[in-house]
């Protein structure tokens, strides 16, 4: 029964309202990159569209189906991203990877929602639906940045 507990402790009122609130569910028409990623332990996928101008994101679409953990996650991204750089979500990123695997720190501004998937902590099969978000952001500002320069 204390799983339980635990459980329906990790989905507080402030994970399942940004959950229910994710910003840029609109994928964009004209891309620059778009990145799909998906959890194979879970099935959880998340698909981000990404417009960069001078090295940051312009534009940005996310078509997100996930867990609540997975939804909170892409909502505190969304709301962050627009004028991101690649070296800070990559770092985001890093970050988000560290906070959960290994008691790191909370990830920095424009990212320290994040902070809010610290009780996340103990249940390893979430943390790959966590990520998808940023990883798929990584990916497809990395993609954009070659695009541009070739």
């Amino acid at each position: 029964m204390s799983g339980d507990t635990d459980l329906i402790k990790l989905y507080s009122a402030r994970i399942l309202a940004l959950a229910a609130d994710i910003p840029h569910l609109e994928r964009l028409d004209s891309p620059d990159a778009t990145v799909k990623k998906r959890s194979p332990l879970c099935g959880s996928t998340v698909t981000v569209d990404v417009c960069v101008d001078d090295g940051r994101i312009t534009e940005f679409g996310q078509d997100v189906k996930a867990c609540a953990l997975g939804q909170a996650s892409a909502s505190v991204v969304g709301s962050a991203i627009i004028d991101a750089t690649r070296a800070q979500v990559e770092t985001a990123r890093d970050q988000l990877k560290a906070m959960l695997k290994q008691d790191g720190p909370v990830p920095d501004a424009p990212f320290d929602g994040l902070e809010v998937l610290i009780p996340a902590r103990d249940y390893k099969n979430r943390h790959a639906s966590i990520l998808l978000a940023l990883e798929a952001t990584a990916e497809a500002i990395e993609q954009a940045d070659q695009a541009n320069c070739a």
